[in-house]
């Protein structure tokens, strides 16, 4: 007898509110099934030849939520909704005047009102109390602003609209950069708001050595009729390439910025941190874009436009005799399951809507697609391992090695019968330090046959479509509680408190019944900090 596709009653409840296409009171997916073959047959759809073997194929690889794909597709693929596939973008570099900011707003607005996150970089912003030129007034600086932003997400989020989520980046030598680590202080300001830092190489030099940290600005933006004889430095700005010579408008200490951005962090979780300079050194198409932000959760730094097209490998469906002195990971299924997931999401970038003309004109240039895993604490549980000891490093590194090197290969392959994407230079791509620390038949067939997809890999947190596969762990996290209770969003607005019970914990208990927990189930209050990096490190 088959096994029912939901164990839990939270799993069911977030298929029915999220994922179930339903068009007014008709409801067209019955099952959970009819799902998976709603999205299979839509993607599929937009093969040349072989519809129906791919339509299967992808099918078979949704079936038992071995593969989930991100909510966006879920919901949208096959659907008459005039909606977006893609779960986030970044938006376009906000050009600093009235129209500028006006016209930045409408992008953001008409994207979350199909279902998109965005981010946005605010350094192109002129910091508070500068003059501004044209008219003469004080310019309110880039915080004021995001409260524009924050005010409209929540309007249309009023209307029925999808949960809006947004990132706002800031550079740590912009001047109103205090300002921007300090807003959430009050728990009402900036409420859909994330917000990151952008930490460059310099800052953390200074950091290091102690020294003095310059906040500027580029002069050209700077009405400076009253200039003074401060000094100049030059920055590469948002926005160019080039250098620029940028006032100092503001001297502190490396340190003391620091400090700030971590008591901020520790008292309400706000600013992360972006390495922006190493995000751009190891980017892949680095020779053709310059990134400044990221989607609002930060698993993908995107160029202007640029968008997720996200999906997860459930690690925990390829166990292999759980919880015995047998259990091992079928690394072979993973391979195949790759190899066709790859396909998908390449095929979804084809089919979908996108709300502007320039996020369709990013995304099938460089063709992005973010594959990564989920499930992997339940699944190091599941194999007698305990999360932060060094063996669930080395496991947690081969299993997204096998992952990474399988998609750059099925790309590869991609490219040979349907080309390598717009923005492909050959010279230049096998020329950035990521290819370059791929294996050598890896890059040998990328100058061979060129590569379908710029990017192939991003961990996701995959929060809601872990708690749709069984509340299996969520993303590369330790798992949060084995047993608690969660408030989930019901379809007339309410909420409904839920027993949660995690994958493994139920896992344990069909296997060995009521016998101890033994010490590789651990919850992440028992794990330090440093735990979490490790496994971030290792893969």
């Amino acid at each position: 007898m088959p096994t029912p596709p939901f164990s839990t009653q939270v799993s069911e409840q977030i298929w029915q509110t999220k994922y179930r296409y339903r068009d007014g009171d008709t409801i067209h997916d019955e099952t959970i099934e009819d799902t998976w073959r709603r999205v299979a047959s839509a993607i599929a759809g937009v093969e040349e030849h072989y519809q129906e073997h791919w339509a299967e194929l992808f099918y078979h690889t949704l079936e038992g939520f071995r593969f989930l794909p991100g909510g966006r597709i879920l919901a949208g693929a096959g659907t008459q909704h005039d909606v977006t596939l893609f779960n986030c973008f970044v938006m376009g570099l906000i050009d600093d005047s009235m129209d500028g900011i006006f016209d930045a707003l409408k992008e953001g607005a008409l994207t979350m009102q199909e279902g998109g996150g965005v981010g946005y970089d605010f350094s192109t912003l002129r910091p508070q109390g500068s003059r501004a030129k044209r008219v003469g007034g004080i310019a309110s600086g880039p915080v004021s602003f995001m409260r524009i932003w924050d005010s409209t997400c929540g309007t249309l989020l009023s209307t029925g609209a999808r949960r809006g989520a947004m990132m706002a980046t800031l550079r740590c030598d912009h001047p109103d950069i205090e300002s921007f680590i300090e807003v959430k202080k009050d728990p009402n300001q900036l409420r859909h708001f994330n917000l990151s830092v952008l930490i460059t190489d310099d800052f953390m030099q200074a950091l290091k050595q102690d020294a003095d940290w310059p906040l500027v600005f580029p002069v050209q933006h700077l009405n400076e009729e009253s200039s003074n004889d401060q000094s100049v430095v030059q920055r590469v700005w948002p926005g160019s390439s080039e250098v620029q010579d940028c006032r100092i408008l503001k001297v502190v200490k490396a340190r003391a910025l620091w400090h700030k951005i971590m008591q901020a962090n520790y008292h309400y979780a706000e600013p992360g941190v972006l390495f922006i300079d190493r995000i751009n050194q190891q980017n892949n198409l680095g020779y053709h874009e310059q990134i400044t932000a990221t989607n609002p959760c930060g698993e993908i730094p995107l160029p202007p436009y640029g968008a997720c097209n996200l999906g997860s490998i459930n690690l925990t469906q390829f166990v292999q005799q759980p919880f015995t002195p047998n259990a091992q990971l079928d690394l072979q299924a993973i391979h195949k399951t790759v190899e066709v997931v790859v396909r998908l999401l390449d095929n979804v970038i084809d089919l979908s809507h996108f709300p502007l003309p320039a996020q369709r004109l990013q995304a099938t240039g460089t063709r992005r697609i973010g594959l990564g895993m989920t499930g992997l604490a339940d699944t190091l549980i599941m194999l007698g391992l305990r999360y932060g000891d060094p063996e669930s490093y080395q496991q947690a590194g081969r299993i997204m090695q096998a992952i990474c090197h399988t998609a750059y290969r099925s790309s590869i392959s991609l490219a040979q019968e349907k080309g390598a994407f717009k923005f492909f230079d050959k010279q230049a791509y096998l020329q950035q330090p990521f290819i370059q620390a791929l294996p050598e038949e890896i890059q040998q067939g990328i100058a061979d046959y060129g590569i379908r997809n710029s990017h192939l890999t991003a961990i996701a947190p995959t929060g809601t479509i872990s708690l749709l596969a069984n509340n299996i762990s969520s993303g590369l996290e330790p798992v949060y509680h084995f047993d608690y209770q969660r408030k989930i969003l019901q379809m007339d607005g309410s909420y409904k408190t839920y027993s949660l019970t995690d994958y493994a914990f139920r896992k344990w208990e069909e296997v060995q019944g009521a016998q101890p927990l033994p010490h590789y189930f651990v919850e992440t209050n028992r794990l330090m900090p440093q735990a979490h990096l490790e496994m971030q490190a290792a893969i």
